[in-house]
């Protein structure tokens, strides 16, 4: 009697305790603290899925992707902290729900993104010109991808030395920007390559192209942000495509294709972006 008088409490406590380190904890209100698909839950059912391929080009090298993955550590204009938490998730499996509802907050111009002609025009914001209103032909169709000279901001200067062909509509313009790879970097920086007011007047002026693609946030130099924005956007008739993805793309003609959410009354708007050879 002495012996299971002992045992059995000793038996009882073990195997609560085997219990306790077995069970995952779950928190009650999950976020997306990584990448979902990413971490490792300590739970063997969910070590029993394979971890997802993010990639980068498809079709064995025909299509790139780019589009920038959107992250808390992205960078946002003119801010130190980055964009931070944009991802909620308020209803979750996890939670006892029977299935798994996010809910997000972004800016406009989160990533990589275009800019509709209100974004600075007031009189345009109020006549409707938003991002619904952006031609979606302008958007999708041949392009070609040149290198900037990585000593200087695009002043006419070096758009008249690029010497890109008349009847060229979309070009994408790799900058010493993807170089410092300032894309990767959760602190805005000021010096990035961008359009100066003179190198936007003469694209405007003496070429055919519609669709102006950057690698950073803004198409204009920090120097000459409302200024270079202004000669593009007056017409419009052009398209800024801002915060691209350009590294480890070779140089040349593609296809490009751009699609935006249709966000009624939005003078910007995140996109998706690829080339096709």
């Amino acid at each position: 009697m002495a012996k299971t008088t002992i045992a059995f409490p000793f038996l009882l406590l073990f195997f609560t305790s085997l219990t306790l380190t077995l069970t995952p904890t779950v928190a009650e209100d999950s976020v997306y603290p990584t990448i979902p698909g990413t971490q490792d839950t300590g739970c063997s059912l969910a070590n029993e899925v394979p971890p997802p391929i993010r990639r980068e080009v498809y079709a064995d090298g025909r299509i790139y992707d780019i589009s920038h993955r959107i992250t808390t550590q992205m960078p946002a204009f003119g801010k130190v902290e980055g964009i931070g938490q944009y991802l909620w998730l308020p209803v979750s499996i996890k939670n006892g729900s029977r299935s798994n509802n996010s809910e997000m907050k972004l800016g406009s111009h989160t990533g990589t993104h275009v800019d509709a002609p209100s974004h600075f025009y007031d009189n345009y914001l109020d006549a409707g010109y938003d991002v619904d209103t952006l031609d979606l032909e302008v958007l999708n169709g041949p392009a070609l991808l040149v290198d900037v000279p990585r000593d200087k901001n695009i002043t006419a200067e070096v758009m008249e030395s690029l010497n890109i062909p008349k009847g060229v509509r979309r070009v994408l313009f790799r900058t010493l920007n993807t170089d410092r790879k300032l894309m990767f970097k959760k602190e805005f920086d000021s010096s990035y390559v961008g359009f100066m007011e003179d190198g936007a007047r003469w694209l405007v002026q003496n070429t055919d192209i519609k669709l102006v693609g950057i690698d950073y946030l803004s198409a204009a130099a920090y120097v000459h942000g409302l200024e270079a924005h202004l000669e593009f956007l007056e017409s419009r008739e052009v398209i800024l495509v801002e915060g691209l993805k350009l590294d480890d793309v070779p140089a040349g003609l593609y296809n490009v294709h751009c699609l935006h959410l249709r966000l009624l009354g939005a003078e910007g708007s995140p996109t998706r972006c690829i080339l096709i050879k």
